[in-house]
């Protein structure tokens, strides 16, 4: 086990989800948790919750879009507590419809929260961990970055999110390739969910009045009820994915799943790729789904 007693976790979007259920399970193990979640209300409630089971907590409110305030973490962070030996960059916004239908404050939002404030957090963390590794051979240390099955398919009507996912994954593959040419002592990680009763279905509630939502298109619509539907009817619970997350650091397993036969589209979009092939219709399994969704965006 190499999440335990005396060490640091950073997790972002810690207020809810996935985020507040790591905070509880640092906290369990042993660890001083730094909370981070731009929902400043939602936060403190959080925060309560964690320290009720005898941690040392940091709340901090933060968007992991912006550069200075991620940085401004990781001062934070070293100033309280030291290097963090576990780093979850887990903040995370959802957004659907189809991909020419995005507005330029939607890509905005969705990049800048998905895939910078990932790329942010291993900028501002990872060096230190190197540092820390580098004064003792025993220093361990994990870096897991929240992804999604988004990232590993190309689900329709599902835009800037799928594009925002993919990218979050090859940045992960590619620490974890870095990190393996300078150091055995920092791990990397990738958590790729399928539909998880989170709060990511309403992540709207926390988009900055400067990137306003404008109305609505039919498909965005349809993508809205269908996220809410999957998510919240979600049969795997966040705190169950948080436990394999926490078993693949212990384990040092870079791919982390909620739920493994989704693969199986997986393995058929490498074949589309690997034949040469058109893409295979995604509803091939469930025709009547993918019926539905085109009589309602062709219906006018």
């Amino acid at each position: 086990m190499t999440l335990q007693a005396g060490g640091i976790a950073v997790i972002t979007g810690a207020a809810s989800g996935f985020g507040l259920e790591a905070s509880k399970l640092a906290a369990q193990r042993g660890l001083k948790v730094v909370m981070a979640d731009v929902q400043a209300d939602a936060l403190a409630a959080a925060q309560a919750q964690v320290e009720a089971l005898g941690a040392e907590v940091l709340p901090f409110r933060l968007d992991v879009s912006k550069a200075a305030e991620v940085e401004a973490l990781a001062e934070a962070t070293f100033t309280r507590f030291g290097v963090p030996t576990f780093v979850f960059n887990n903040a995370g916004v959802g957004a659907g419809g189809l991909i020419w239908e995005h507005t330029a404050a939607d890509w905005e939002w969705v990049i800048g929260v998905n895939l910078l404030g990932v790329a942010h957090g291993v900028r501002v963390f990872t060096p230190a961990m190197l540092e820390a590794a580098a004064k003792n051979p025993a220093w361990q240390g994990h870096i897991v970055n929240t992804a999604s099955m988004a990232g590993l398919l190309n689900a329709p009507n599902m835009g800037v999110y799928n594009v925002s996912k993919h990218a979050v994954v090859s940045m992960s593959e590619t620490l974890y390739q870095d990190l393996a040419l300078v150091t055995d002592q920092v791990h990397a990680h990738v958590l790729c969910p399928y539909f998880v009763p989170t709060g990511i279905s309403q992540s709207h509630r926390n988009r900055p009045a400067d990137l306003p939502v404008t109305k609505p298109t039919k498909s965005q619509l349809i993508a809205q009820a269908m996220s809410d539907k999957a998510v919240g009817s979600g049969k795997v619970t966040a705190a169950q994915v948080v436990q394999a997350v926490f078993e693949a650091c212990d384990a040092n397993r870079f791919y982390v799943y909620s739920h493994p036969h989704a693969l199986g589209g997986v393995q058929v979009r490498l074949e589309d790729i690997m034949t040469p092939r058109n893409p295979t219709d995604p509803f091939a399994a469930k025709p009547e789904i993918g019926a539905a969704l085109r009589a309602q965006l062709r219906g006018g």
